[in-house]
Order: structure tokens, then sequence, then C-alpha cells
């Protein structure tokens, strides 16, 4: 077994083998991303980034579930009218990097120059979900309940999410997810193109394929990874910027704080045309 280094209690990376065990550990909040876990997501990503011997990185929650999404602390405090809940959270762009805190805990896999795959159960919401997004490869329970779920908050996808939502399925679907917040299991998942392959058993099966790519040669493994990247995300710095610019439009004004009160109150919310 390799060392385990831990980043703020809440995200444990071990490597062994060339492997990368990369695993969510607040298990009695669903593995749900307060400050903490974005920092500890963040600073996580940034080591394999840099880690010697890493030929492929199993990307997962303990527990019951992969992650819940974000903490509801966040949004009591956005509802309180806490102005810094929001960009607390979103963090500054590093001047080296195309994305802020909260892009990068999803969008960081992707930097990661080996191959990342998500082993996936129970929820994957939110931002829970745009984690899931930013790995290379997804194997998910089929009963995994999976929602692009942040409208039911007044809020859209802004980890990265629109990015590679938008790589994954046709753009009428990628509205819909969107805009309906509904929630959907493993296997539509992976009829729609968004899980790589269903499994009752994500983690073993993740684990399998992760033994089997260290044994490739890491070096075409790390130029397949680039050159895919390339021909689906290319323009990644304009689009994370893109959602920058609009969520600073949207959260924590009216018609955002009055949509996490409504949720929170369990009423209608009553919006205005325009905040």
């Amino acid at each position: 077994m390799g060392v385990i280094k831990n980043f703020h209690d809440r995200v444990e990376v071990e490597i062994t083998e060339g492997v990368a065990d990369v695993r969510m550990v607040r298990v009695d909040k669903r593995n749900a991303l307060d400050n903490e876990m974005f920092m500890g997501l963040d600073e996580a990503g940034q080591y394999l980034k840099t880690a010697e011997g890493v030929r492929v990185a199993v990307l997962r929650g303990e527990g019951k579930s992969f992650c819940a999404g974000l903490d509801f602390s966040i949004f009591s405090q956005i509802a309180e009218g806490d102005k810094g809940a929001g960009p607390t959270v979103m963090g500054d762009r590093v001047s080296d990097q195309i994305a802020n805190r909260a892009q990068r805990v999803a969008w960081t896999w992707q930097e990661v120059s080996a191959p990342v795959i998500a082993s996936v159960h129970g929820h994957a919401m939110g931002g829970g979900f745009q984690i899931a997004m930013g790995a290379d490869i997804r194997i998910a329970h089929p009963d995994t309940q999976f929602s692009v779920r942040e409208m039911h908050w007044g809020l859209f996808p802004d980890m990265s999410g629109t990015l590679t939502l938008g790589a994954h399925v046709r753009p009428d679907v990628a509205k819909e997810l969107i805009y309906s917040a509904r929630i959907f299991d493993g296997n539509e998942a992976h009829a729609l193109g968004i899980v790589t392959k269903v499994s009752a058993d994500p983690l073993t099966d993740a684990r399998a394929l992760a033994d089997q790519i260290a044994s490739a040669n890491p070096s075409a493994i790390r130029a397949a990874k680039r050159l895919v990247n390339r021909a689906a995300y290319g323009d990644a710095a304009g689009q994370l910027e893109a959602e920058r610019t609009e969520i600073a439009q949207v959260i924590g004004k009216p018609n955002q704080i009055e949509a996490v009160m409504a949720n929170l109150a369990d009423r209608k919310p009553i919006f205005k045309d325009l905040d």
C-alpha cells in the first residue's frame, strides 16, 4: 500500500503501483461540497499533476454516495444575504490557470496528465455531477441518482459543467437537463452518453480498468488524452471564462436568493422578470 495524503480532512490520495486512489471522505454528509471539500479537491488535483509515478487515477466517494452536491449550509448563507458565500467557494482564478476554484475541483481532472476514472454510486448531483463529468471515464451503478441540480437553487452549472456536459450530449439534451434539474438514473445517463459504462460494482470495474491502463505505455496514454481533449475542449479557457462572467450576474441576486428561500421554505418561488 502507498502513503496516504490527506487534504483538509475531506479528500485522501493513495498511490499504489501507478494507480492513485482519490477518495472523498466526508461520509456523514454524502461528500457534500463545503469550503473544505472544495479546497481538498482542488489541492488533491494539484498534487496529482506533479506526483511521481501516477499512471492513472480512480476518483470516488466513500460511503453511500459519490457526491451529493453543494452543502446546504452554503445555500442557507446565500438565503440570509451573505454576499461572500458564493465567492468564497468560487475562489479567485490563479494567473497561470484557466479556472477558478469552483471550476478547478471538476476541471482539474482534465488537467491531470494521467487518465482519471470516476467510480460513481449513490448520488452525483449538482457539483457532484460536474466533478464526475470532469473525469475521463465514468463507471456508474445503474441506481445512481444523477442531476444537473443547479437550477433547483436558481443557478446553472458553473464548475465547468457547461463545457464538459456539452462535450458529451447534444445541445438540446444539455439544455433539458439544465433547465429541468430533474433526477435520472445510471441507465439513462449511459443512454445519453454521460456515463461510459454501468456496473453493479463500479469500483471493482474502475480498478480493473485502471490496472489495465497502468500497464500500458504511459507516454502513449498521456498523448492520447491530450489529443482527445484538444478535439473535445478546444476553447476550454473561453468557455470557463464565460461561465465565470455569467454566474457573477446570477449568484446572490434577488431571483437566485428567492429560489433558495422558496426551496428551503417548501413554497412556490415568486420571481421578477429581471434582477
